[in-house]
């Protein structure tokens, strides 16, 4: 299996994730392949629509350095990092949003501010099928939304407010046409 990064205009990106029933080595094949191109690709996060699967899961990976609060104090000391997250469910969230500076792998060189609920619990598998939920605020929570996103087939472009969305609007169709010509 050799995964390649997919890039906006790929149909693939805005399917809906399905939900995985078996917790085989395949999967756990797919989900170490699945770090290898977010780590070489410099991500914080890798949906499996970036590499033009369908299963519901993403991996994450957020640096302790980033997992801060806003007097330096770790947010998660207890959260296992590199994790992969299979079939993923937010229980609930903060009232509270925040705006946000978001980039993603599909869409190099392009970011907008982004507003996303502060915290969210979470639920989801890990590779071998186990459960797990906890709660997360931060730059782990605005991943975890960012990449459930995408396994709905939501963007974060589709999140830009209109104008940022119009301004961006003629890198975005440079994109698109580049990645379909490569697709050619």
């Amino acid at each position: 299996m050799s995964l390649k990064l997919k890039m906006y205009g790929e149909v693939v990106l805005r399917e809906r994730a399905k939900e995985v029933v078996e917790f085989t080595d395949t999967l756990a094949d797919l989900v170490k392949e699945m770090y290898d191109v977010m780590y070489a690709s410099y991500g914080i996060g890798l949906a499996a629509e970036q590499v033009g699967r369908t299963e519901r899961l993403f991996v994450i990976d957020i640096p302790p350095e980033s997992d801060v609060d806003s007097k330096g104090d770790r947010l998660h000391p207890d959260v296992k990092m590199p994790m992969v997250l299979i079939n993923p469910v937010i229980e609930s969230h903060s009232e509270e949003t925040e705006q946000g500076t978001e980039g993603c792998l599909s869409f190099p060189g392009i970011s907008g501010d982004i507003e996303r609920w502060s915290e969210v619990n979470v639920a989801f598998f890990d590779e071998k099928g186990t459960p797990h939920a906890f709660h997360a605020k931060g730059l782990l929570a605005r991943a975890i939304q960012h990449e459930l996103d995408h396994l709905n087939g939501v963007l974060f472009i589709d999140r830009m407010s209109p104008v940022k969305k119009a301004l961006l609007e003629g890198r975005l169709k440079r994109l698109a046409r580049d990645t379909k010509r490569n697709q050619s």
